[in-house]
């Protein structure tokens, strides 16, 4: 509950990552569910652990936890002789033979185990820093590759692994710290063991979380089920609220939407549950994405409060006053009601979160904090005299790590200690704001569809790429409707069909698609959604049409943080 004269400050931590298996194989096609589990969900988990008089909003997206799950049965599965480990990376680590120097096996693996932030993964452990030195050799010199060994594979993945380990981790583990310093030649056993520390992180991730909510340390929400969209879902229009003038795709609906979001979120709470034991009081719609029939739907499914980014209540607010010229600006930090809705709405402050994830990393942690924390205090103070004002910092809680030192070890700490023991400032979460609240919401007519990127939706539609993504998807459930309608399956085809298509309708390769994203990952994305969509109709039975099989997007920016994290506020990163 917040204090009677403290200011409140909400932390919320998104966790989310697509579907990266195809359904049809159980084969993982990237690692980044478990490479951030390792690294990220467990390090924010142990950083709370370590603060006791913290707290935090903590969200998952169930696609998300179902993955960790996988891998965990898949795990168990191998050491059992049952069955293999799905993700060829994983699997590789303990494999009893790596593919031959100078073969197209050997290159991807390579490549794979390179994929880290280069300054603050690998350069920082020497033994890491040369093997990325020798894969540059490998690379240039291919009349060379005959004479590398295989041990150099087997070292490069382990060294992957240690690099993407969690810093906390790290500083407990004595598996990791006796690999750490072996530094080379590791063996069988060793890459076993570091498999061992690997699966232990993963089968404790719901357990420490849940744990944090019992305490009443953590409030755990939800996102939908694949986070997909809503406000698309439900009628892709609606980007034109906010953006007049956008290019919508050809086909003006996305059939059914309004059941399928419906659906997404009754899901969504079925996995929470099954996880977690409690129902999720909060929703933060995927990418903070509203709308007037999102929010009516989330009321409809209980959801007490969500979220969006500060220019939705500024668009909010500018549509209010066309009407009413005198409306004041109540302005970011509080909360707000919209129309007949009773789901409490909070808003970003995309400046101070904008600050950790572009601005801190460089900093030596106890100037960023103070930096951070003063901005804070400075909120607090206009607020005298005032309805006091509630301060949210929401972003994901994965991505800006690898751009500080050590995974935003120091930063992490010291902002939890010093939040949780400030005079002015005190964390809590929204629940708990909406049980007891410091200040009544402000009600406005009408809430202008958006997200907290721009305010807007251009990050997932209007670009012609993100425009064809959308015609794909709309067709392929024109004949998943047929299909379902004409009896041609049983029950339990269907039930597949029905996740398929839900992976398909996750927000995160509209996201991707786009000139101004790196080719690397665009392509790796839109090689993805494709093949779930041809996944999809395989399982309705019905020959998926050409354009599926057609490029869609290529990408050629080089976006800030590799365009993982968007600032909610840069104009000329927008689509």
């Amino acid at each position: 509950m917040a204090s009677d004269t403290k200011t409140p400050v909400v932390l919320c931590w998104h966790m989310h990552q697509p579907s990266y298996q195809d359904m049809r194989t159980n084969q993982f096609l990237f690692p980044w569910v478990y490479l951030h589990t390792i690294k990220d969900y467990s390090d924010m988990a142990a950083h709370l652990e370590g603060n006791p008089e913290a707290r935090a909003v903590v969200n998952f997206a169930p696609v998300l936890l179902e993955q960790i799950e996988t891998y965990l049965i898949q795990i168990e599965r191998w050491r059992h002789g049952a069955g293999e480990i799905g993700d060829p990376l994983l699997a590789a680590l303990v494999a009893e033979e790596l593919p031959e120097t100078g073969t197209p096996a050997f290159l991807g693996l390579m490549e794979k185990s390179l994929r880290a932030n280069r300054e603050r993964i690998i350069n920082r452990y020497p033994a890491f820093a040369r093997l990325a030195e020798l894969a540059d050799v490998y690379r240039r010199k291919p009349e060379l590759q005959r004479y590398i060994s295989r041990r150099f594979l087997s070292d490069l993945l382990v060294w992957y692994h240690l690099g993407w380990m969690g810093e906390t981790i790290r500083r407990k583990s004595h598996c990791i710290q006796s690999l750490q310093e072996k530094g080379h030649n590791f063996s069988m056993d060793d890459r076993r063991a570091l498999l061992d520390v690997i699966f232990d992180v993963l089968s404790g991730i719901g357990p420490r979380y849940r744990h944090l909510a019992q305490k009443g340390q953590v409030e755990l929400s939800v996102s939908p089920y694949t986070h997909a969209m809503l406000p698309l879902l439900i009628d892709l229009a609606s980007a034109r609220e906010a953006m007049r003038d956008i290019t919508l795709p050809v086909h003006s609906d996305y059939p059914g939407g309004e059941a399928r979001a419906g659906w997404q979120l009754q899901e969504a709470k079925t996995v929470f549950q099954r996880f977690f034991g409690l129902e999720p009081s909060g929703c933060w719609a995927s990418e903070g994405g509203l709308s007037a029939a999102t929010l009516a739907l989330l009321e409809d499914h209980q959801f007490r409060w969500t979220a969006s980014g500060d220019s939705v209540v500024h668009n909010s607010l500018n549509r209010a006053r066309e009407t009413n010229p005198e409306l004041p600006d109540y302005g970011i930090h509080r909360p707000y009601t919209f129309g007949e809705s009773g789901t409490f709405v909070f808003f970003r402050d995309d400046g101070l979160s904008d600050l950790i994830g572009f601005t801190y990393a460089d900093w030596h942690a106890r100037d960023a904090v103070g930096d951070l924390v003063h901005h804070m205090e400075n909120i607090a103070g206009q607020g005298k005299g005032k309805a006091r004002p509630v301060i949210s910092v929401i972003m994901d809680g994965e991505n800006a790590w690898e751009y500080y030192p050590e995974n935003g070890f120091h930063f992490l700490d010291e902002l939890y200690r010093v939040l949780a023991n400030h005079p002015k400032l005190q964390l809590t979460t929204y629940s708990d704001l909406v049980a007891n609240p410091v200040t009544e919401p402000i009600n406005l007519p009408h809430l202008v569809a958006g997200s907290w990127i721009y305010g807007t939706f251009s990050t997932w539609i209007g670009d012609p790429d993100k425009n064809r993504a959308w015609d794909l998807l709309c067709e392929a459930k024109v004949h998943f409707d047929r299909v379902m309608d004409n009896g041609s399956l049983n029950s339990e085809q269907k039930e597949a069909a029905m996740q398929q298509l839900a992976i398909c309708e996750g927000s995160d390769w509209f996201w991707w698609f786009g000139d101004y994203n790196p080719a690397q990952i665009v392509s790796d994305f839109e090689h993805l959604y494709r093949r779930h969509l041809v996944n999809l109709y395989e399982m309705i039975g019905y020959p998926a049409p050409p354009s599926v099989f057609q490029q869609l997007s290529q990408g050629s920016g080089e976006p800030a943080r590799g365009g993982t994290m968007r600032p909610g506020h840069d104009a000329e990163k927008q689509a």
